[in-house]
């Protein structure tokens, strides 16, 4: 196997791990709306998720940890998934805040600008960003370098 077949399964393993996060957040509620699953179906495409993997994902989204990103990109991008998955309701609430807390901690943020970034990107998501306008705004209020 060669180092970039090394580096695609890596790559797929983590984004599989992700959509998972994707899905537990989905299921919050217990259920998968109609809006939360197209936005699956789109995430999934996106994140290269086979069929096979979506519907066993799906059925037992626990099976995968919550992997943190390498690369500081790459941490935008999986904060502005989970959050655009959260807020898909435009209903921001204590308990929907707090855990965003968390996820931006375990995604790898600094625990003492997780507010600050978590207030931005939820007040960022009441508008129906891009995820390249989200980044922008995100490295604003977290200027830390890679």
């Amino acid at each position: 196997m060669s180092n970039a077949d090394l580096y695609l399964t890596g790559l797929h393993h983590q984004n599989v791990d992700h959509f998972a996060a994707l899905v537990r957040l989905a299921l919050l509620d217990n259920k998968i709306d109609d809006k939360e699953y197209k936005l699956l179906e789109r995430l999934a495409i996106r994140l290269d998720i086979t069929k096979i993997e979506f519907e066993a994902i799906l059925k037992n989204p626990n099976n995968h940890p919550l992997d943190r990103p390498a690369s500081y990109e790459e941490r935008l991008e999986h904060l502005y998934d989970l959050t655009k998955m959260l807020f898909l309701d435009k209903n921001p609430t204590i308990d929907k805040t707090s855990m965003m807390d968390r996820i931006a901690v375990g995604l790898g943020f600094p625990a003492e600008n997780a507010r600050a970034i978590v207030k931005e990107a939820i007040k960022f998501f009441l508008k129906e960003p891009d995820v390249e306008d989200f980044k922008k705004v995100i490295k604003q209020v977290n200027p830390i370098k890679h």
